[in-house]
Parts: C-alpha cells; sequence; structure tokens
C-alpha cells in the first residue's frame, strides 16, 4: 500500500470514530501500534489532524482525535483523485472489450 492510501485509510478510520484509541485504529487499518503512531504524528506535522488529550482522565492515555479542516479537505480530495483514477482504468477495460 502506498503512504497515501496509508494515511487516506487514518484518515477515513479517524472520521468515522474520533474517540478510538490507537490500538483500535491500529487493528482497523492493519497497522501495528508503532505504524500508526508515526502514520497519526505525520498528519498531526501535516496539520491534517488535531489530538486532544483527556487531562483528567484517571488512565492519562486517552485521546480524541478530530480532523482539522484541512484534512477533511486533504481526505475528500484523495477519494475524488481514487474515483478519478478508477473511472479512467473502467473506461479503458471497457473500451478494450469493445475493440476484441
Amino acid at each position: 500500500m502506498s503512504k497515501i492510501q496509508d494515511q487516506f485509510n487514518v484518515l477515513r478510520k479517524i472520521k468515522s470514530n474520533p474517540n478510538s484509541s490507537q490500538r483500535q485504529l491500529a487493528l482497523e487499518v492493519g497497522f501495528s501500534l508503532g505504524k500508526l503512531n508515526y502514520c497519526i504524528n505525520a498528519l498531526k506535522d501535516k496539520g491534517l489532524v488535531k489530538i486532544n488529550s483527556f487531562k483528567k482522565n484517571p488512565r492519562k492515555i486517552k485521546y480524541l482525535y478530530i480532523l482539522t479542516p484541512k484534512g477533511i479537505s486533504t481526505k475528500t480530495n484523495i477519494t475524488i483523485n481514487f474515483m478519478k483514477k478508477k473511472m479512467k482504468e473502467y473506461d479503458e477495460l471497457k473500451k478494450e472489450l469493445e475493440n476484441n
């Protein structure tokens, strides 16, 4: 999987469940915990994800992951580009089948 696809999958999972723990997110996207942590920090550094911690939480490890407006826009653009690519592939396959 490409880096962009990995980031898209994480953005998608965060959008659908911002209260997920890193362990839950890692399981859902099929990453190791370390890879997910690296990916989330990269998304944070790019300004695509905001991380809020619950300081009063007795466990001190609960975080809320929020897509920033830039993160939502990036996720949307990745989705659009993916759909355009798939539609182009479909059209090419359709033409190829029609010519045979």
